[in-house]
């Protein structure tokens, strides 16, 4: 499963949402092998580079082109439960093992 984080520039506040999904996903004891991991600007966002795309949620609408169910808004990109609870959700809905 490849996920993505997203933002204006697609240096700093990506990779550091990526960062925090690793972690996450570390934590959860979920098969990282399993995932891919990048981290990109909006214009390199497309419907086939990723399966799930994190976002900071007022980046939505710069994100247009992408289909909804792929995109994962996050109100707080440094609040790690949140970023937590969307991981674990998206394990959830692909019945993928975690704690």
């Amino acid at each position: 499963m490849r996920l993505a984080a997203v933002c204006q520039s697609g240096m700093g506040t990506s990779f550091m949402v990526q960062m925090n999904i690793q972690n996450v996903l570390n934590d959860e004891g979920a098969d990282t092998g399993n995932f891919e991991l990048s981290h990109m600007d909006v214009g390199s966002a497309t419907p086939d580079s990723a399966d799930y795309f994190f976002i900071e949620s007022t980046l939505e609408t710069a994100l247009g082109n992408l289909p909804k169910e792929k995109v994962v808004l996050l109100k707080s990109i440094i609040d790690a439960d949140e970023t937590k609870q969307k991981v674990n959700e998206i394990l959830d809905k692909n019945k993928i093992n975690h704690k």
